[in-house]
């Protein structure tokens, strides 16, 4: 039996900068709180909180004071900043770059609105994202929670067409379901108002749906490593199992069933931007021993 690891799955860069950054805390020796979990894997976040990093939730960090926080690559709503100031906390900020961006471009969208948007017939500012997704807290909190948010295409389709829509994309959506909504608010729109759409989906996530499609073809079996939390995970699992039925959603090795390997040539190990190298290679190994 053949096993192949994709070569292009693994720690996107905004979430393997967050992990060197705690990495780099840790190993001073001094208490690093992360604010949410630093990735979608629970055995990556176990791995570090061996290493000594506390995970706390919004609630816990504001009992804290005088100690530092590391922001994972998600990014945080203002608030956060805001509250960090008050309890003198030491914001160690892994926020992506592409969010960062991202939460700049939103922010500066809501401040040229009148009143933020919140006037009766002003414009809409709306992100396709995952309502509740971390990432998306943070964009919304850049218009102080006005911005629209809509999970998928039928959603679209209850927005106002009569007032401004200024549509944003969560870094890790599909790319052909945005296009899809921008086809269907294009059509839509009422003469007059304006629709203005920008692409902000991230590219190290989005190429990986027709590099990950070739890989699913290659093989008999594909084990999909993935925390159940990822949302881009699910994007791309998804991606597998539309081009290969026989794909496999796994957590860690304990999970491999060996009723799958039965008349299997070839395996195809993959996974999400949260997915660590090493927790793949464990997977092969399993195999490789099973």
């Amino acid at each position: 039996m053949q096993i192949e690891i994709d070569n292009g799955s693994g720690f996107c860069f905004g979430v393997t900068t967050a992990i060197k950054k705690a990495e780099e805390e840790l190993a001073k020796g001094t208490p690093l709180y992360c604010l949410g979990d630093i990735v979608h894997n629970g055995m990556e976040c176990e791995r570090l909180r061996q290493m000594g990093l506390v995970t706390i939730d919004h609630d816990q960090m504001r009992q804290l004071h005088d100690v530092k926080v590391l922001l994972r690559a998600h990014g945080e709503p203002p608030e956060t900043y805001e509250l960090a100031r008050k309890n003198n906390i030491e914001i160690i900020d892994a926020t992506c770059p592409v969010v960062l961006q991202l939460q700049k471009r939103i922010k500066k969208q809501y401040e040229a609105s009148p009143n933020g948007g919140r006037l009766e017939g002003a414009p809409q500012i709306v992100i396709f994202g995952k309502k509740g997704h971390a990432e998306v807290l943070g964009l919304v909190g850049q218009t102080k929670s006005s911005a629209i948010v809509i999970e998928n295409f039928d959603e679209a389709k209850k927005l106002d067409f009569s007032r401004d829509i200024y549509l944003y994309s969560q870094t890790t959506k599909s790319l052909d379901e945005f296009r899809r909504i921008i086809e269907y608010i294009q059509t839509h729109i009422t003469s007059g108002a304006t629709f203005r759409s920008f692409d902000t989906i991230c590219r190290s996530v989005a190429n990986r749906m027709p590099n990950i499609s070739q890989f699913a073809a290659r093989h008999d079996l594909i084990l999909f490593v993935c925390g159940r939390k990822s949302s881009n995970g699910k994007v791309l699992f998804n991606e597998c199992m539309r081009v290969n039925p026989n794909s496999h959603l796994i957590e860690g090795p304990e999970e491999i069933d060996s009723a799958w390997l039965q008349g299997i040539q070839t395996v195809g190990i993959c996974g999400a931007t949260s997915t660590p190298k090493w927790l793949m290679e464990q997977c092969r190994d399993a195999l490789q021993t099973s």
